[in-house]
Order: C-alpha cells, then sequence, then structure tokens
C-alpha cells in the first residue's frame, strides 16, 4: 500500500492530465477548445492590426518586396 502512495503522490498530476485528456477526446470537446483558441488567436492579431497600421503596412510592404 506505502508503494502506490508513492506512485500517487509521485504522478498524481500526470494521472489527472490523463484523465481530463481522455474525457476531452471521448466526448468532443477538442473541436471547441480549438475554435476557442483559433478565436482567441484571431482577436489578438486583429487588436494588434489595428494598434499598429502603420508598423503593419511597412511590414507586409517589405515582405512582398523580399518575395
Amino acid at each position: 500500500m506505502n508503494n502506490f502512495k508513492d506512485f500517487w503522490n509521485q504522478f498524481r498530476g500526470a494521472i489527472i492530465g490523463v484523465i481530463i485528456a481522455i474525457l476531452i477526446l471521448i466526448t468532443g470537446l477538442d473541436k471547441l477548445i480549438l475554435a476557442i483558441v483559433v478565436i482567441a488567436i484571431g482577436a489578438f492579431v486583429g487588436n494588434y492590426v489595428q494598434r499598429n497600421k502603420e508598423d503593419v503596412k511597412a511590414k507586409l510592404k517589405n515582405f512582398i518586396d523580399k518575395m
């Protein structure tokens, strides 16, 4: 019994993480989580572009000129 306690104390986080990952995959929440992440990245990029229009234009122009 002492070995199991030591094992649980050492790998508790990993075991809980695996159980949560299995539940996410079984229920299909991975698609929802991916959609939320993509929306958040899109909002961040849009906000950055809006606040730094001139810098973004210059960087895009330089990038296109290099191609």
